[in-house]
């Protein structure tokens, strides 16, 4: 009779403490279906030492561990997407050909700020220096830092959407022109 006493208190933990320890092993594991995996596996192998916790007001802390241990033996026993071949792959290389056309375009609209207002983007975004530096660096305040690089990114951005228009309608430009020529 004791062993159906050890189930039914189990069975009753276990009941009144799902909903927080489902909580607890979805912190764990970002698959809601391996955290349900994490509880019960956890929940199994705590059902074999219940009787070993003397104080049951400490059962979810001992739950937690074992999904946390659980958890350690899961990620150290992964099956990793490396498989060794006779023959290496050949390797991609980038030619950087996008990444310069977008440096040469920043480039390039950064000419239309003021000096002063280049300065600060720069510093703050290129350099990612704070506010406070970019301040004692150009001479000014803070205040006159925030106001200058709010300007400034406006601008940046209204000139990169002139030219995106711009773009867009050359484009269509070109289309019309295709179809008269066909």
């Amino acid at each position: 009779m004791a062993s159906s006493g050890k189930v039914l208190d189990f069975e009753e933990y276990v009941r009144n403490r799902q909903d927080a320890l489902l909580r607890s092993a979805r912190r764990l594991v970002p698959d809601p279906i391996d955290a349900q995996d994490l509880l019960q596996t956890a929940l199994v192998r705590t059902y074999g030492r219940w009787e070993g916790i003397a104080d049951k007001s400490l059962a979810d802390a001992y739950l937690r561990r074992v999904m946390i241990n659980t958890r350690t033996e899961w990620w150290r026993a992964r099956k990793l997407d490396e498989v060794p071949t006779e023959q290496l792959p050949d390797a991609s290389v980038e030619d950087g050909t996008e990444q310069h056309a977008d440096r040469a375009l920043l480039m390039d609209i950064l000419g239309v700020l003021a000096p002063k207002q280049r300065s600060v983007v720069v510093l703050r975004h290129w350099e990612q220096m704070s506010t406070e530096e970019t301040a004692e660096a150009l001479g000014m305040s803070t205040g006159t830092v925030k106001s200058t690089l709010h300007r400034a990114l406006a601008r940046l951005r209204q000139e990169l959407e002139s030219r995106d228009l711009d773009f867009h309608a050359l484009e269509r430009n070109e289309r019309g022109q295709e179809r008269c020529a066909a």
